[in-house]
């Protein structure tokens, strides 16, 4: 049975580390254990999750060709 890839927090509450196997250079995630919509993004060789709002929009921001930042944009209807 393969192992699901760890998940940590650097220094961010919505964006979480995603350890890559260095031995077999692949990132595996069990997507059952998430909830809710997420995505995955991967930048020079680092791979972060993060989840998606009920509301809002999330945008990457790049720069040169390598993510910069990601944006939230979240809001409610009246």
């Amino acid at each position: 049975m393969k192992e699901a890839a760890t998940l940590n927090n650097e220094n961010s509450t919505r964006l979480q580390v995603i350890e890559i196997n260095p031995s077999t250079k692949r990132l595996e995630i069990d997507v059952m254990e998430q909830e809710g919509s997420f995505a995955i993004v991967f930048c020079d060789g680092k791979a972060k999750l993060t989840q998606l709002p009920n509301h809002g929009e999330t945008k990457i921001i790049t720069h040169q060709g390598k993510i910069k930042r990601i944006k939230f944009d979240e809001g409610e209807d009246f």
